[in-house]
This record gives structure tokens, sequence and C-alpha cells, in this order.
């Protein structure tokens, strides 16, 4: 990570904010992630929460599936 992005705010949401915003359970959103359908987590002890920018580029890219996500992310595609 830059500078630039560490002085960046991370807004960071919960499994429940983001089943409400994809309109899912709580328990779906945990069937994607275990599949590798989302964007991975980052853990904070035992919390699980996903980067909001993380997620809106993910949708912007037409949700694709983890790996192909974080292929176009190294890449420098969105």
């Amino acid at each position: 990570m830059g500078n630039q992005e560490l002085n960046q705010t991370c807004q960071l949401i919960s499994c429940k904010e983001l089943a409400k915003r994809l309109s899912l359970s709580k328990r779906q959103i945990f069937r994607l992630n275990s599949c590798g359908k989302i964007p991975a987590p980052i853990r904070i002890g035992g919390s699980v929460r996903w980067a909001e920018s993380t997620i809106a580029q993910w949708l912007k890219a037409g949700a694709p599936d983890r790996k192909t996500f974080e292929t176009m992310q190294q890449a420098g595609g969105e």
C-alpha cells in the first residue's frame, strides 16, 4: 500500500450491511465468501469486514469471482 492509500479513509462494512446492500441474507454472504464468489474480507480480531471501496469496484466490474477480481486489480483494471 502506498502513502496515498494509507491517508485515505477506509470505510469498512459488516456482513449485515453487505447483505443489505446486495439484497441477500447474512448466511448467503458467508456462503459466497467461503466459495470465493465475493472479494476477500478484512479480519479484525473476530470481526469480518469488507472495504466499501473494494465492494464498489467489484460491483462496477460486474461482480466476478474473487480470483478474477484479484487478477483484474493486479493488472490495474477495475
